[in-house]
């Protein structure tokens, strides 16, 4: 874990590791403005607020193309727009988006540059939007805890699929066994393990406990 001392890198993940996400909050905003039909087969939320899920080939494309940075913000806003209450502005679906935003712990960011002190390289690897990106980037100033950042609205590309992870490691030299890996999603930490080979663990806090 980090007390290794083969350990030199740690790659974290943003929403749910960072940032705390409150989905079932971002739930029943969208039910004031929408059917919960449309919230599970267009947003791909379920019901019980276990996260963002690709449920029908709306999710799919609607998700994929704005998570992957192929449209713009109001591209997205407004096909949303389409599936909502007569009435219904883009400033309201706007905050309803962003409503699934949380707190962020000062103590990880704290957490994150005690790493950096220590001489750890710290990488920042996100699926985000730039709609949930841009504000977390510029409230909390994120570019000052992280040696290299990687958005997948940015790339056009994303997790869990290789490409993302064959291309962090191309351009920052990361080494397997040097590296490790936070993710909240097991399938994302599945993915680092089979496609980077990089040692996961779930969350800070479980980094912390090593300490």
């Amino acid at each position: 874990m980090v007390n290794d001392p083969m350990v030199n890198a740690v790659v974290f993940d943003l929403g749910g590791v960072i940032i705390n996400l409150d989905v079932p909050r971002c739930v029943a905003n969208f039910r004031r403005l929408m059917k919960d039909e449309y919230i599970r087969d267009v947003l791909g939320i379920d019901d019980e607020g276990e996260g963002v899920v690709a449920v029908s080939a709306a999710t799919k494309q609607l998700m994929h193309d704005y998570e992957y940075g192929n449209i713009t913000t109001d591209e997205f806003l407004r096909t949303l727009q389409e599936y909502c209450f007569a009435g219904t502005t883009i400033e309201d679906i706007r905050a309803a988006w962003l409503s699934m935003l949380d707190e962020l712990p000062q103590e990880r960011l704290d957490f994150i540059a005690s790493l950096r002190a220590k001489g750890y390289r710290t990488i920042l690897l996100s699926n985000s939007n730039e709609l949930h990106w841009d504000p977390i980037w510029e409230q909390y100033r994120l570019g000052n805890y992280f040696d290299a950042v990687f958005a997948s609205h940015h790339l056009h590309m994303a997790k869990p699929n290789q490409e993302i992870f064959d291309h962090v490691v191309q351009q920052t030299g990361l080494v397997p066994e040097e590296t490790l890996y936070v993710d909240d999603l097991e399938k994302n930490r599945k993915a680092g393990e089979r496609f980077a080979h990089w040692t996961t663990a779930a969350s800070i806090e479980e980094l912390q406990c090593t300490i």
